[in-house]
């Protein structure tokens, strides 16, 4: 998603050491990698084991240097930096790559009959099949709320307990026969797919992903060399409230009130590349429709 927005703000160049955060397929790894040459470093990170198998078709393809790290990043970038690794640029394009998609047996989506999964990491113990079926009434109602922003929550948590007390929800299918039946008729016309934000909350709940993104911003700023760059891709405004709130609080120059500084004296973490969001330009929706929700944040560690 927004490749070209991406590699320009990320302006990769020979010799630097790049970290992409969510590999995916290796879609931004193709545009960005070939910039680095040979003595720079390229590291991938992704939770879902199934990205090394991308990862090792791509590697014969690179002259840099490649290694990949299996795991949250929130977890591995601050195992890198106390490596003493320093990144020239990171990367974090969130939410589901394609891959994870296309298959419909993962049961990220609400258009295809699969097993209740959810699970970026088929290796974590909670499903969401697990989450229906188990968390109390309360539990799931603020997961719609805080997560899927659902204004039918409770009364679409109501619907799985009292669907789930006579047999298991197992299926995609089956939860979205249950979000159907709840929501008033109006709502089955408005706004998308019914179970749309349903199925967001309970993905989120899932991979604990707004835990993951805070942390992740935490140690991905920490992790960057004076200079360097870190993009965010986001697809909700969850997520992009986060990171708007997190690169603009760096921007800015950290002032107590009663210490009296001139305008050349003040100083900052960071300055904004995207003074405002970058979004999907018409023709890159119209080639792919799922970039329709990106939105692109970037900002650069300053020098001093």
């Amino acid at each position: 998603m927004l490749v070209d927005d991406v590699a320009a703000l990320l302006a990769p160049r020979a010799g630097e050491t790049v970290i992409d955060c969510t590999f995916g397929a290796g879609g931004h790894a193709r545009r960005l990698a070939p910039a680095l040459g040979p003595e720079g470093h390229y590291i991938a990170i992704d939770r879902d084991p199934e990205a090394r198998a991308h990862f090792d078709r791509l590697r014969g393809d690179l002259v840099c240097s490649v290694r990949f790290e299996r795991g949250d990043f929130a977890d591995v970038l601050p195992a890198l930096a106390g490596e003493g690794i320093r990144a020239d640029a990171i990367l974090m394009d969130l939410g589901l790559s394609s891959m994870q998609i296309d298959q419909p047996e993962r049961g990220f989506s609400y258009s295809r009959p699969a097993p209740l999964d959810m699970r970026m990491d088929p290796s974590c113990d909670l499903s969401a099949a697990d989450l229906v079926n188990e968390a109390s009434e309360r539990d799931l109602s603020g997961w719609f709320r805080r997560y899927g922003e659902e204004r039918h929550s409770r009364a679409i948590a109501r619907a799985i307990v009292r669907r789930r007390s006579e047999r298991p929800i197992t299926t995609t299918r089956e939860l979205v026969e249950v979000v159907r039946d709840a929501v008033p008729t109006p709502a089955l016309f408005a706004g998308g797919h019914p179970a749309k934000r349903v199925f967001q909350a309970l993905r989120i709940e899932v991979n604990s992903e707004l835990d993951s993104l805070d942390r992740g911003l935490l140690a991905a700023f920490d992790l960057l060399a004076p200079g360097g760059r870190l993009a965010v891709v986001s697809f909700h405004s969850l997520e992009d409230r986060r990171v708007k709130r997190f690169m603009r609080a760096r921007s800015r120059p950290a002032v107590p009130d009663d210490v009296p500084l001139r305008a050349d004296e003040l100083h900052s973490e960071a300055e904004l590349l995207t003074p405002k969001v970058i979004r999907p330009r018409p023709a890159e929706v119209e080639r792919n429709p799922r970039s329709r929700s990106a939105l692109l944040r970037a900002v650069r560690r300053s020098v001093e």
